[in-house]
């Protein structure tokens, strides 16, 4: 079965003092007037359009704002920009303000899921919930990020100078054609001091410590395969966040709807406010 497309448009808005990019999906008309928005924060290397197809998805049932980290695909980027964690869950803030969202709901992929939680520790009014899909559990005294920063930075020299879906099939040797292509025209615009920093924010920066200041649901979503967070974690982040609901994606590595794309959507079950369509196709 397929639909039309959701995407919307793209655009850009100045908020937190940077250039912050998005793509939009769904709107706010039909069934999905009235549910909450939802923002996607997506991964250290993956700009917004690399993550389309989930926006695609999303946006047939809510209104849908997929960002550019500062420092990846269109947003804002240069050698004084601030990339700490504390700067990128201000912009996200920002962000929802600039735009006029009154509720909406954060939903981060790795490092996107440590912004979302550093954002929803400040219990900013209008952020209704958060959704951490496996998100990196390192920080000061833990076990390291099982990626090495040797990975991000190799393959986005290699991007800088110009490659295909070939090119990047030693870095990504079980993703499509397709998105290995995407990921090679991509991944250029994702700036190396940004990664260099986010990385080495992994393992300074303790989410753990901002958990329990968290006021609104929460979901855990967890892969099968990847080893970054493993079922120890999640009995740790449960102490810390009583609230929390866990989901487990169990033939999926870290890039969860890379691996597993209907059982991503189906993971989120109704915590969003309404279940996401499972076994269609939005990119018709």
């Amino acid at each position: 079965m397929s639909r039309a497309s959701t995407f919307l448009q793209g655009g850009n808005v100045h908020a937190n003092g940077v250039r912050q990019h998005y793509l939009r999906f769904g709107g706010d008309t039909g069934e999905r007037a009235g549910r909450d928005a939802v923002i996607i924060v997506p991964g250290i290397t993956s700009p917004a359009v690399t993550w389309g197809f989930v926006g695609e998805r999303f946006g047939t049932s809510f209104d849908t704002y997929v960002l550019d980290v500062r420092g990846r695909g269109l947003s804002s980027a240069s050698d004084t920009l601030d990339y700490s964690l504390d700067a990128q869950a201000a912009d996200l803030i920002a962000f929802a303000r600039a735009i006029g969202l009154e509720r909406y709901s954060v939903v981060g992929h790795s490092m996107g899921a440590r912004i979302g939680v550093r954002a929803a520790r400040v219990q900013r009014p209008g952020l209704a919930r958060v959704v951490m899909i496996d998100p990196p559990v390192s920080g000061p005294g833990r076990r390291p990020y099982p990626s090495q920063l040797p990975w991000y930075v190799d393959s986005m020299r290699l991007a800088r100078e110009g490659t295909d879906a070939e090119g990047m099939r030693a870095f990504c040797p079980t993703w499509t054609h397709e998105q290995r292509q995407l990921r090679a025209e991509w991944l250029h615009t994702c700036d190396e001091r940004a990664v260099i920093a986010s990385f080495e924010g992994f393992h300074s920066d303790d989410i753990h410590l901002d958990l329990p200041h968290i006021g609104v649901p929460v979901m855990l979503m967890t892969a099968g395969r990847g080893d970054v967070v493993r079922p120890e974690d999640v009995d740790e982040i449960r102490t810390l966040v009583p609230q929390l609901a866990h989901s487990h994606v169990p033939e999926a590595g870290h890039m969860i709807p890379w691996d597993d794309e209907e059982g991503f959507y189906r993971g989120f079950g109704d915590f969003l406010g309404a279940p996401l369509p499972v076994g269609v196709d939005a990119r018709a």
